[in-house]
């Protein structure tokens, strides 16, 4: 009802404007003296002239705008009103035949009716651009191309709380432009003075993902006091989080385009099949639990030994997706038998195995054997019951430590990826690949939750060694792109991820700071030193390997100049023999001998 009572004043509008469209119609027809008698044939037919728009009007929904933000799209669905309602008069008239009616003020009204209720809903609109801004609305900058820009203005579109005052944009030849009657005011270099000259205490960085321009403001932003901004990523659209600004986040500033996906293949993979994710609580295995759920799966099986961890991911997938069967068991992948249980209850057709010890310095002493019995061992028994229960796909999830590692952790995950491919020749039904990839930005146990924290506590930030350098990804990517790997892979496979440049962690540490709008004199740097077992850079591929390209951009399938063997009894022997706490210098002999370019540090 109240949407009728707020519309109707609009719909009174409108029908005036035809009638009058009508009367003109006529008058346009008689060289602007409409004859005594014509003037009667023109009241006389208008009754049904008018319930022709009104039906035409209606069916296009065009009562539905808002006059305020009318744009193309809505003056296109104007257009698409007023010819039914032309067409749908035009064929009323003619059929009842009204004598000496002329023609051509058929052909003339629909494109007055056009001229006129295009022109009131432009008006409206520009009446209300013009308005003074209200006490709460503030002057907003914009950073991208006036291509990134419009997409942004026409998301804030109808914002109370903004209105923009400039644009910095990145391209030369549109500098001195104007969008919207917003002018370009400089290059994203000069959003300080750009700032002070316009008062703008806010910017939206309207540029994509991974692109300079979000670095090079926010090496700025301090200095210039910007609060900075950008829009919600597709998939907070998706979790309805709303499509207002949002302060920008490390993820905005290292991420890169959106990876694209085989939704068709996915699909088939995945629609109306059992999945099965080991480590489902972690990082990386919650997040291919919420992108395997979104792409149609029947039953979904998680496992993860952390009962909060599970509890969590069992709460937001039963709200998110209630179509979705989905199973959730606290298990360890290192007991076999409980593993089996599970798995040959369901039967899935595709086991993603991220269930790992990743933490490379506490596996480093102290917890050999846990890393052993965990990385090995269990990838061992998931990739074991895999081919046991006849899964179409097995995908482990390894990691650059695994080339040339000089720790225990990335020694492990190369012995997982051996063990995966030895598994692979008693299951020659199942296909078994590994995804390797490196560092992801809010992993458990990553420097981005350990910085934030520091600086939450006033500092310092510690950072080992000022030249270390990672290669970074987001969870969403990281966990997309493992999909696709396994959508893709034939047995035996290890897939390499795209990881871009490598940043250093002095920088990404800086990018924190300036992020939380704290400079270094505030909060220092402290470089304490490498960690036991931890290198300067890592690498994606071994001296040995070359990779080769596959359809998907950002995927490259590793290959060895002459592949490993192990032979899984000698594994499983050495692991029982070695008891609860073998010697550190045994656990690294052993992997030595099946690792050769492992280095081990003492």
């Amino acid at each position: 009802m109240n949407l009728r009572k707020e519309i109707m004043p609009f719909w009174l509008v409108d029908l005036a404007l035809v009638c009058l469209a009508w009367w003109a119609s006529f008058w346009l027809r008689f060289n602007f003296e409409i004859p005594s008698e014509f003037e009667a044939l023109a009241l006389a037919s208008a009754r049904w002239m008018l319930p022709s728009f009104v039906v035409g009007l209606a069916v296009a929904r065009v009562y539905r705008q808002v006059w305020r933000y009318i744009g193309l799209p809505e003056l296109r669905q104007l257009g698409w009103g007023v010819l039914v309602a032309g067409v749908l008069s035009a064929t009323v008239i003619l059929m009842l035949r009204v004598p000496f009616f002329p023609r051509s003020v058929l052909m003339i009204h629909p494109l007055l009716v056009l001229v006129l209720l295009g022109a009131a809903r432009a008006g409206w609109r520009t009446f209300n651009e013009h308005s003074a801004p209200g006490d709460t609305s503030r002057p907003l900058l914009i950073v991208g191309s006036l291509k990134d820009a419009a997409d942004a203005m026409r998301a804030l579109k109808g914002s109370s709380q903004w209105h923009c005052v400039g644009i910095a944009s990145p391209i030369f030849a549109e500098q001195g432009t104007y969008l919207n009657q917003i002018p370009v005011l400089g290059l994203p270099s000069a959003v300080v003075e750009i700032s002070r000259s316009t008062g703008a205490k806010t910017a939206l960085v309207a540029s994509p993902p991974g692109s300079d321009d979000r670095r090079d403001v926010l090496l700025q932003s301090t200095q210039a006091g910007l609060t900075l901004l950008t829009m919600p990523r597709p998939d907070e659209w998706l979790r309805n989080d709303g499509s207002s600004p949002r302060k920008i986040e490390l993820e905005d500033l290292l991420g890169r385009q959106a990876v694209e996906l085989n939704e068709h293949g996915l699909a088939s993979l995945f629609s109306g099949k059992t999945v099965f994710v080991s480590g489902a609580g972690g990082s990386i295995g919650s997040e291919l639990c919420r992108q395997i759920a979104r792409l149609g799966v029947a039953r979904l099986v998680c496992v993860d030994s952390s009962e909060i961890a599970v509890y969590k991911l069992e709460q937001e997938l039963q709200e998110a997706h209630p179509q979705m069967q989905g199973l959730y068991y606290t298990a360890n992948v290192r007991e076999m038998e409980r593993l089996r249980a599970i798995a040959l209850q369901h039967k899935p057709s595709v086991f993603f195995h991220a269930a790992a010890y990743k933490h490379v310095p506490l596996m480093e002493s102290h917890n050999e054997i846990e890393a052993v019995r965990t990385n090995i061992l269990g990838t061992l028994h998931a990739a074991r019951i895999a081919g046991e229960c006849g899964a179409q796909k097995f995908v482990l999830i390894s990691t650059d430590k695994a080339v040339n590692p000089t720790n225990i952790m990335g020694a492990t995950k190369r012995m997982a990826e051996l063990v995966v491919q030895s598994v692979a020749i008693e299951h020659p039904a199942t296909a078994y690949v590994s995804v390797r990839f490196g560092n992801v930005l809010g992993s458990s146990g990553s420097v981005v939750p350990l910085f934030s924290e520091q600086i939450a506590k006033g500092g310092p930030i510690t950072v080992t060694h000022p030249d270390i350098v990672r290669y970074f990804m987001t969870i969403p990517e990281a966990a997309r792109l493992v999909l696709q790997a396994g959508l893709m892979g034939s047995t035996g496979q290890i897939y390499v991820l795209d990881m871009g440049e490598p940043m250093k962690i002095a920088d990404l540490a800086r990018m924190m700071l300036r992020l939380s709008g704290k400079t270094e004199q505030e909060i220092p740097l402290s470089f304490t030193g490498l960690r036991p077992g931890e290198k300067l850079y890592e690498e994606l591929l071994a001296d040995d390997e070359t990779t080769e390209p596959t359809q998907h951009p950002k995927l490259r399938v590793a290959k060895t100049s002459g592949q490993q063997a192990v032979k899984i009894s000698d594994v499983t022997q050495w692991i029982d023999d070695a008891g609860p706490a073998p010697g550190s210098r045994d656990v690294r002999a052993w992997l030595s001998g099946h690792v050769p370019e492992y280095t081990a540090q003492n």
